[in-house]
């Protein structure tokens, strides 16, 4: 995040600068399978199978808002109404995130701060992961509904306070509240999906909104450039209003999903505000060591240093806080407790490494070595983005019929090794399709292993950790992402620094120096305005500097590929039992275990 965010131009983003998104592709946001013993997704390990809870739990079925019944599957008017708004909620977040791309230099010119310029994306960056894992925790206090309608006004409050900021500092706060309500919306789309569906048919659903994340990414940029060329670039913030308002109001009377009731301060006291804070302190630092590093202060400074330090003993202490002192544990470490589960995890996180590194890098290929523009290059990236919607959507359908997921996750992941280890060979001469090609195998590899993982994990986990599992997946995605893209930077700026003599060698000093590592990714666009025979040579550099960071990534590709020996196949539930909800979650779990 921090290298990338800091040192390439915005047209080089393309997701989750995220989250997002992507955290993000947030909030760049989504997740199924050859069975054993047929379990439920229970075995002798877990312990005695969930009974009916106590009348202080809700467990309620979300088509109707009634008792849950096993064998009720919503109906198809049921289905559509709870999946257009979620659906609709992914295109916005995802929509959002790309939106602002195009527009980041002119809003840099219009409020006069280029200090103020990594902050557009950082700010929401930073707000979305750090609070990601807390919406878990608050949507299986309050329940999904009022948690959701809350994230997506706080999102659309901070889309007016962008839309109306008067300065740079009022902007980045802005996208601070954006980034926060993002993180909601992301985390309690599936979430709800989840609570909605068999853990069987989940796979499919998510795969719908994978469909609409690709969307919203790829229409984001040309969205966001026609509004700041045609009418102004606070557009791009003001029309989240229409959008989100319609999502909210839809929800408000269409959503029907389990509902504890359970009275605000109640609720409050039932946070573990401790961990929270550790957790939060701990991502904060991190990522502001992260965001810093060799940019504004050298990866050796006490500065970068103690931010790091401190936010390893931070996240050590949340460690010890969820295992010894939590009731309601925001990360239940027993999510970690099997071989398989852990092997999920990593094969999920290393995947969207390796996913976001090509969004993130194959621009500055493009632009750097290929000498396409701004706009070819995001058009460029549009296989690899459709590949991986689409095979997530089809891997929904497949494990929906067939109730397997082990073997497509082999299948996307060797897809995956394939893509980006031939990359590494791509020649230095322009091939267009071959480089299609390549980004369709990463697109499909990646694409597969998107929602198995989870799947994975909650087939092995009852309903009350279904929020705790998405979050932390959500989460550990965020982080994934942003350690991604700073290593990526790392080796590509070492690498243009260990070029730079034969460049200077080759074009003089003067020239020699604008392409060093600290400045490489920042100077593209003057690549174009040397003659001929100069740009080939610096454009070369870029080539053999970027085919280090594709190898990089083979290397991760291929630990992802190590981690999947450590899943294993289970039996994918058809029932769906409800929502484990309220403040006496707790109390209610201990009663059924006994």
């Amino acid at each position: 995040m921090a290298v990338g965010v800091r040192s390439l131009p915005s047209d080089h983003i393309m997701t989750s600068t995220m989250a997002t998104e992507l955290e993000t592709i947030t909030a760049l946001q989504s997740a199924v399978i050859i069975p054993s013993k047929p379990s439920g997704g229970w075995d002798s390990s877990d312990g005695p199978a969930p009974t009916a809870p106590l009348a202080s739990t809700a467990r309620v079925d979300p088509s109707t808002g009634n008792e849950a019944s096993p064998d009720r599957k919503p109906s198809a008017m049921s289905t559509a109404l709870i999946m257009l708004p979620l659906c609709l909620s992914t295109l916005l977040s995802a929509l959002d995130i790309t939106i602002v791309i195009p527009a980041i230099p002119t809003i840099v010119g219009s409020l006069g701060s280029v200090a103020g310029y990594t902050w557009i994306g950082s700010g929401f960056i930073l707000a979305s992961t750090a609070t990601t894992p807390l919406w878990g925790t608050v949507a299986d206090i309050w329940g999904r509904k009022p948690v959701i309608l809350v994230a997506i006004a706080i999102f659309l409050g901070g889309s007016l306070l962008c839309a109306l900021a008067p300065d740079m500092d009022a902007l980045i706060a802005g996208r601070v509240v954006q980034g926060l309500g993002s993180a909601g919306m992301g985390t309690m789309v599936n979430v709800i999906i989840c609570d909605s569906f068999s853990v069987r048919d989940r796979g499919l659903y998510l795969g719908i909104t994978s469909l609409a994340h690709a969307l919203g990414s790829a229409i984001g940029p040309l969205v966001g450039g026609a509004l700041t060329d045609k009418a102004d670039w606070r557009w791009c913030f003001w029309i989240n209003l229409p959008i989100g308002g319609t999502v909210w109001v839809i929800l408000l009377f269409f959503l029907k999903v389990a509902n504890p009731g359970t009275p605000i301060v109640a609720g409050l006291k039932k946070i573990d505000w401790t961990g929270g804070s550790l957790v939060m302190g701990s991502v904060l630092m991190v990522l502001l060591a992260l965001d810093f590093g060799d940019v504004v202060f050298p990866w050796s400074s006490a500065t970068i240093i103690c931010l790091l330090v401190f936010g390893v003993v931070c996240a050590a202490l949340f460690v010890m806080n969820e295992w010894k002192f939590a009731k309601e544990p925001i990360i239940p470490l027993h999510l970690f407790s099997r071989k398989s589960s852990i092997g999920a995890y990593g094969v999920y996180v290393f995947n969207f490494y390796v996913f976001i590194g090509m969004l993130y890098y194959l621009p500055l290929y493009l632009q750097a070595v290929l000498g396409a523009n701004a706009l070819d290059s995001g058009v460029y990236i549009i296989p690899l983005i459709v590949a991986s919607s689409l095979a997530a959507a089809f891997v929904g359908f497949f494990i929906q019929k067939t109730g397997r997921y082990l073997g497509i996750m082999y299948i996307g992941q060797f897809l995956s090794i394939l893509g980006v280890g031939l990359l590494v060979y791509l020649p230095f001469e322009k091939s267009l399709a071959r480089l299609f090609i390549f980004e369709i195998l990463v697109g499909v590899g990646c694409g597969m292993n998107i929602e198995p993982p989870l799947i994975a994990v909650q087939a092995v986990n009852s309903e009350r950790d279904s929020a705790a599992v998405v979050s932390s997946m959500n989460f550990a995605r965020s982080i994934a992402i942003a350690v991604s893209i700073v290593v990526g930077g790392v080796i590509f700026q070492n690498e243009m620094t260990a070029a730079n003599p034969g460049l200077v060698a080759q074009i003089g000093a003067e020239l020699g120096q604008q392409f060093n590592g600290d400045q490489a990714s920042a100077k593209v666009e003057a690549i174009n305005e040397l003659p001929d025979q100069q740009q080939g040579v610096v454009r070369q550099a870029y080539f053999y500097s970027l085919r280090d960071v594709w190898i990089m990534y083979v290397a991760f590709a291929g630990l992802s590929l190590l981690l999947n020996v450590f899943v294993r196949a289970h039996h994918l539930s058809t029932e769906n039992k409800g929502a484990v909800l309220g403040a006496d979650r707790e109390k209610t779990t201990r009663t059924e275990n006994t």
